[in-house]
């Protein structure tokens, strides 16, 4: 029987906390308790011999939260690790304050954490002391892919109705989002001018596109398919290289003429430092916890991702890239100073 899995939740007090111990010189790495382990003295050969814990940058419920804890209920489930999971929810800062602590393990190969929009978004804007270069890329084990959708009843039947308009409307979850990026890239593309208007959360988007404030949305399947199924919206294109699963009648983007291609990858990191064996070692947990049947049921189907295993070398290249667009698009909307 595969171990328990437990969580922890530390405030952004708490958790700032341990920060400002890290500046000071006495924080987790310094610690005879941090669980750090140089990669001198790594003993593969043992290894995991204590409990792994997970750091989840966010409060529970939330993207990654559920994301961190399927990973773990499905590794459970098939028993591959010896040892116990353990998730651990360190908010405050938009993923700066977990993100940070992670980083700060260099060395540990006993700390995972989850990707997230925010891994990069916050330090390009200034707001985290780490970015992508502070981690080590595990592995990628899903993909949340965009529908480009409009109201059932909206004038825009397909791609030329967008190009040919002047001025469009779309909803975004603040500036720095995945909708206001590829927003941004196909205004750039299309020579339409697309007002990206920010709203609190995806349910204020959806409202305000079925009550026609909106042209169109790009959401991720959970939140279009279900409205598409209803009758309520129409999908006009996806961001991926290839069509959905799905949704094999709607076309890419890439096929109508626009060089887009964008997802939200879902993947597992740790701190730097790792030996090549902790590596292999994770990358082989991921492959097999992104092949079965169990991950298919508990997280694929149930979410609407689309599956997408990377190793760690193509995850690297896809977190670098990923990290580029964003800075591309901060830059262009001047909230990025050169």
């Amino acid at each position: 029987m595969g171990r328990m899995i437990t969580h922890r939740l530390l405030s952004p007090v708490s958790a700032m906390a341990a920060v400002a111990l890290v500046a000071l010189g006495l924080g987790v790495q310094g610690c005879s308790g941090s669980g750090e382990e140089s990669a001198s003295s790594f003993d593969a050969s043992s290894y995991p011999d204590r409990d792994i814990t997970m750091v989840v940058p966010f409060g529970a419920g939330g993207g990654s939260d559920i994301l961190s804890r399927t990973i773990a209920s499905v590794i459970q489930e098939l028993d591959l690790v010896p040892v116990e999971i353990v998730i651990e929810n360190r908010t405050g800062g938009s993923g700066a304050i977990g993100y940070d602590y992670v980083a700060k393990q260099a060395g540990n190969p006993y700390m995972l954490a989850s990707l997230s929009v925010s891994f990069f978004t916050t330090p390009l804007l200034g707001a985290s002391p780490v970015n992508y270069a502070d981690f080590t890329p595990i592995a990628a084990i899903a993909m949340s892919p965009y529908i480009m959708a409009v109201r059932a009843g909206s004038p825009i039947q397909s791609i030329d109705d967008i190009k040919a308009a002047t001025r469009l409307t779309t909803g975004t979850t603040g500036v720095a989002s995945d909708a206001a990026l590829l927003a941004n890239m196909l205004q750039n593309q299309s020579g339409v001018t697309i007002d990206a208007v920010p709203f609190d959360g995806e349910g204020e988007i959806m409202a305000g596109m079925l009550g026609g404030h909106l042209d169109f949305i790009f959401g991720n399947p959970v939140e279009i398919l279900p409205n598409i199924q209803a009758g309520t919206l129409r999908a006009i294109a996806v961001s991926t290289g290839e069509r959905l699963q799905t949704l094999p009648d709607v076309p890419t983007l890439k096929e109508l003429g626009f060089d887009i291609e964008h997802a939200q990858v879902r993947g597992v990191l740790m701190p730097l430092g790792m030996p090549p064996e902790v590596v292999a070692y994770w990358e082989d947990i991921l492959r097999q916890v992104a092949m079965s049947d169990a991950w298919q049921r508990a997280y694929l189907d149930r979410f609407k991702e689309e599956p997408r295993f990377a190793e760690a070398e193509e995850f690297a290249q896809i977190i670098e890239g990923t990290d580029a667009l964003y800075s591309d698009i901060l830059t262009e909307l001047g909230l990025i100073q050169q």
